[in-house]
């Protein structure tokens, strides 16, 4: 009997979905993470002699690996918003306005200055992959960020709340900076011109930013409403525990923000977690979580299957050894330092504080961003060598953070419970 390729497919998508949900508990108290796991299955499979298997070249396959990345992202995202049980607020998110307002841009505009020095990339090119790299991973942050959703606004800590929000609202915030980065893209390729900075000003930072948060926040009360208030019960979804509402909710949320020129990715955590204030205590809330987390994970599991295989069939022949020194950089001096010098006075204390700077993890958004630029604009360097860079930084970030994840937040823990 001849082996196919739906066959193989079968199995591997079996043995895939099996993994993903045996995983997480199996790994739970080891240095080692799902993602790791799933990246090394990807490589090793893909270095096996049997050519059936279909390979993700995000240089050739750009829009496929562009809305597959997209779609992990925003289910991780209203994952992340449905889990968080602090509310919003000036003083009690003051750690994540900080790592928002000042680590992110500080980390842009260094990362820029860094690509620009090492690998002698125009200004629009360092730009973009600093953009691209500056937002924190909703999707590969599991170990380290809060858990399931509880009643309890007080439990959780202060490291594990600000990686989570970080990373639920700066994959929407790193937008502005990819569009400008294709903004001088276009004006160095028509003769220099400084006339885009108000329109990027006025529009992509500040109005696409506020129909984004305004259409999540909009569609979250709406939803929340119906979920819990409604007065047809066949609308009061929580007391039917139906699940997969929340991801009916996601993509209501970006698809509607994304037709009003909004960011969608704002749009999708501000539902999140408009959602969530609507009735914290309801076991509702676990419902949607536990569903969106099983898609998550599903999600990532084919996402890094598919990086290593492209690992494996030379993704990174093109980096070199400046494009990794960038990615080292970036990994070991720009994140801890800017994530530690902007918490100065903050709420976290100093462990905590050690924690947020050092788990800049960088994921999944990183190649939406890459494959969404690439195909809007032309920025005059090889697409493979930008693509070399990320994936090399996404890869160091899977690795060290996925071993370092479970003993810090362990000792963490220890020394949250010794306090």
């Amino acid at each position: 009997m001849e082996l196919t390729t739906t066959d193989l497919l079968y199995a591997c998508a079996g043995a895939g979905a099996l993994c993903a949900a045996v995983l997480p508990a199996a790994l739970a108290k080891r240095p080692l993470s799902t993602p790791m796991v799933f990246l090394a299955a990807g490589f090793l499979v893909y270095l096996l002699p049997f050519d059936v298997l279909p390979d993700l070249d995000p240089v050739r396959d750009r829009q496929t690996v562009e809305h597959l990345t997209e779609v992990c992202v925003v289910v991780a995202l209203m994952g992340a918003g449905l889990a968080i049980n602090r509310p919003v607020g000036l003083r009690t998110w003051s750690t994540t306005w900080r790592l928002l307002g000042l680590a992110m841009p500080l980390t842009i505009l260094l990362t820029a200055a860094a690509a620009w020095w090492l690998l002698d990339w125009p200004p629009a090119v360092a730009l973009l992959v600093a953009a691209a790299l500056a937002p924190t991973d909703p999707v590969l942050a599991g170990e380290v960020r809060v858990g399931e959703p509880t009643d309890d606004e007080d439990d959780e800590d202060e490291a594990r709340f600000a990686l989570t929000s970080e990373a639920g609202l700066n994959d929407g915030l790193a937008f502005p900076f990819v569009l400008a980065a294709l903004a001088i893209a276009a004006a160095s390729g028509s003769g220099w011109s400084t006339a885009w900075v108000w329109h990027w000003a006025w529009s992509d930072v500040l109005l696409r930013a506020a129909v984004g948060l305004g259409t999540g926040i909009a569609v979250g009360r709406l939803l929340g409403r119906m979920f819990f208030r409604a007065g047809w019960r066949a609308l009061r979804l929580a007391e039917h525990r139906e699940g997969f509402a929340a991801l009916a909710a996601t993509f209501t949320a970006y698809g509607l923000t994304e037709l009003l020129h909004g960011y969608g990715f704002l749009a999708v955590f501000a539902t999140a977690c408009t959602i969530r204030a609507a009735e914290r205590a309801h076991g509702y809330q676990r419902v949607m979580h536990a569903f969106m987390d099983q898609v998550e994970r599903l999600l990532t599991a084919v996402v890094l299957f598919l990086v290593g295989g492209y690992i494996a069939g030379g993704g990174l022949a093109a980096l070199t050894w400046r494009g990794a020194l960038l990615a080292l950089t970036l990994f070991l001096v720009i994140r801890p330092l800017t994530g530690w010098a902007v918490q100065a006075a903050g709420a976290a204390d100093r462990q905590e504080r050690a924690v947020i700077a050092l788990f800049g993890i960088r994921g999944i958004g990183s190649f939406f961003y890459l494959a969404y630029a690439l195909g809007e604009g032309d920025f005059g360097v090889p697409a493979r060598e930008l693509w070399a860079v990320v994936t090399f930084t996404v890869l160091l970030s899977v690795v060290v953070h996925g071993v370092c994840a479970t003993p810090v937040t362990r000792r963490l823990d220890r020394w949250h419970a010794s306090a």
